[in-house]
């Protein structure tokens, strides 16, 4: 059954976005890829792929570009089977340590790994109940955004921004549970290559993970009662 799949932050071919985007065309379903700014790479795969790929333009930072961006959505997509808010920023010190970061960058990020995923949702809900099935949302998170498992003393901006989407994830469960139109998980992806680098040593690369969160995805559609954060095999991880 072919589906809409709709995936932020897919500019990057080395990236988990990309390859969830070419795993879907794969699939056979339509897939429209969101970036902030054009992407070489995207145009060169909807050269390929024609219609079944579309892309828009939207900053995810934005409220007036995300609101924009469900604008200018293809009128003859009448629906989203699947959201996946996998768009995301880190600042110049994600990888110094609590005393060394200027947190002036902390709210930056998590306006757009946190905040942006939020208004993603907000904006194109009526799409995503608008199916004939249920319209199932996956945000990617982190583990970096469990508090309760946290171990860094790095990651500040990172692990703050995913948690602040576990956060927004959950109070949108409390508020749709009880609909059967749409649901909605916060997924920790696994250990992934997302830096396109061979010596990384992350034992998935972005194409393979992409592939295992995809078929996860739809055990996952009608599940309303489970754990809301879960791995990249569906079972819970602590929030």
């Amino acid at each position: 059954m072919s589906r809409n799949v709709m995936i932020t932050g897919t500019g990057r071919t080395y990236a988990l976005g990309y390859n969830m985007v070419l795993r879907y065309l794969e699939n056979g379903d339509t897939v429209i890829a969101t970036v902030r700014k054009e992407s070489e790479d995207l145009n060169k795969l909807k050269e390929q792929y024609g219609d079944k790929l579309r892309i828009l333009i939207m900053d995810i930072s934005s409220t007036e570009s995300v609101e924009a961006a469900r604008q200018a959505f293809p009128e003859d997509i009448t629906h989203i089977d699947t959201l996946i808010n996998n768009a995301v920023s880190v600042s110049p010190d994600c990888d110094k340590e609590f005393f060394d970061v200027n947190l002036d960058y902390i709210a930056s990020t998590v306006n757009i790994t946190g905040v942006g995923a939020l208004r993603v949702i907000k904006a194109f809900r009526d799409l995503l109940m608008n199916g004939d099935d249920t319209g199932l949302i996956m945000n990617i998170t982190s583990e970096a955004g469990s508090i309760s498992k946290c171990y860094r003393t790095n990651l500040v901006d990172y692990g703050i921004a995913k948690a602040a989407l576990n956060m927004g994830t959950m109070n949108i469960h409390n508020v749709i549970k009880d609909n059967p139109k749409i649901n909605i998980f916060c997924v920790h992806p696994g250990w992934i290559r997302t830096n396109g680098d061979p010596d990384n040593p992350a034992p998935l690369s972005s194409y393979d993970a992409a592939e295992i969160l995809r078929l996860m995805f739809e055990t996952k559609r009608y599940d309303k009662t489970g754990p809301r954060f879960i791995t990249n095999e569906g079972v819970e991880y602590p929030f």
